[in-house]
């Protein structure tokens, strides 16, 4: 299924680290032009030069998802260096973990800026393209927290919740109005990333990095998954994907 990955144009969020620079390098490898956006463009510098000394294609551009402009700006970029986008894979987010009762209002509020604004964000950029030129793949990471409640991830869990629904609803519409926009939802459990980086209280932190250091498998795992989703026939959407440790129980 490679040919079908060959040429595609590919708009990563998060690209910076973890499953989305992985899957940068993935795809890149088997012929796609990837383009890269994250908030430190350092990062996106370095592996954007990584791929093309391999004999990739490879841009990137400073991208804060909250930002409207931004996913604009990178949609923009994709058409005017590679001539169109064919895929979207929104991968950026945080889990800041924390009881209620901790009362962490602000890290409530980016959450939700950046894992639920940052998905519509970057579908109001990239489907004004997908729905003219009636093809396009969207592919967002939400969580095994988007599948199944527990304490401590109550706003997590909820703008993972949001994630699934909003993608279903827009697999649903575009089959309806016939524009051949592709989904898949990745529900990811234990993968080492850098996202347990963004929890601040103490108890939280200490229990998801326990759970980790056990269990944990490469960000390469996603990678994997996200290039089968876009490798499949054009007729063809596989749109959810519950991945994880073997060993993990859930």
């Amino acid at each position: 299924m490679t040919d079908n990955i060959k040429d595609k144009v590919v708009v990563i969020t998060g690209a910076s680290s973890g499953i989305g620079e992985a899957t940068a390098k993935l795809l890149a490898g088997k012929g796609a032009k990837v383009v890269l956006g994250a908030r430190r463009a350092d990062k996106l510098k370095r592996i954007a030069d990584e791929i093309t000394q391999r004999g990739g294609q490879a841009a990137y551009q400073q991208l804060d998802v909250t930002q409207q402009s931004d996913n604009d700006a990178i949609v923009k970029l994709a058409k005017d260096r590679f001539g169109r986008v064919d895929v979207i894979f929104l991968n950026a987010g945080l889990m800041p973990n924390s009881p209620l009762s901790a009362l962490k209002t602000d890290e409530w509020h980016r959450m939700v800026d950046v894992n639920i604004k940052g998905v519509l964000n970057g579908v109001a950029a990239v489907l004004p393209s997908f729905i003219a030129q009636k093809s396009g793949h969207v592919i967002a990471t939400s969580s095994v927290a988007g599948l199944k409640a527990y304490p401590g991830g109550a706003v997590y869990g909820g703008t993972k919740w949001f994630v699934r629904d909003f993608m279903e609803v827009l697999r649903m519409e575009s089959a309806m109005e016939g524009t051949h926009i592709r989904t898949a939802t990745i529900y990811p459990a234990a993968i080492n990333t850098e996202l347990l980086g963004t929890i601040t209280d103490k108890s939280s932190r200490e229990q998801m990095q326990g759970l980790y250091d056990k269990l944990g498998i490469s960000p390469d795992r996603i990678a994997d998954v996200v290039a089968f989703a876009i490798g499949q026939p054009a007729d063809t959407t596989i749109n959810e994907f519950t991945v994880g440790p073997a060993n993990q129980p859930w």
